[in-house]
């Protein structure tokens, strides 16, 4: 019923008051008709309309709100991934260097008296 041409609709409805005049139908039972064809076409302009917005946000270059919480969600996890790969110390394959401070003491004899003048 919704997608109707208007001279269908007029036929439609001259049916319906034909009906209602003759007796075979109810002033309810034409109102709830009437209720109907008014719902399905609702949901059919809803239908239209969200296409239609969805292919132009697509032409702009938006994305969907699910793809955009995908791409939140998995920033998310390589950042923790990071965090966590920064945090654990990482091991050294080359050879370690250290400092040994010799037991008997290298000082200059020389400086050693100047000092003690």
């Amino acid at each position: 019923m919704a997608n109707q041409t208007p001279s269908e609709l007029f036929t439609m409805l001259k049916g319906y008051l034909n009906e209602l005049s003759d007796g075979e139908r109810t002033p309810g039972e034409v109102a709830s008709a009437l209720g109907e064809w008014a719902r399905e076409g609702k949901e059919s302009i809803k239908v239209r309309v969200s296409e239609e917005v969805e292919s132009s946000v697509a032409k702009m270059g938006f994305i969907q709100r699910q793809d955009y919480e995908a791409l939140v969600a998995r920033v998310a996890a390589l950042e923790a991934q990071l965090a966590a790969a920064t945090e654990t110390p990482v091991k050294s394959e080359g050879k370690k260097f250290s400092i040994r401070k010799s037991s008997k003491s290298k000082i200059d004899p020389i400086a050693e008296k100047k000092a003690k003048k």
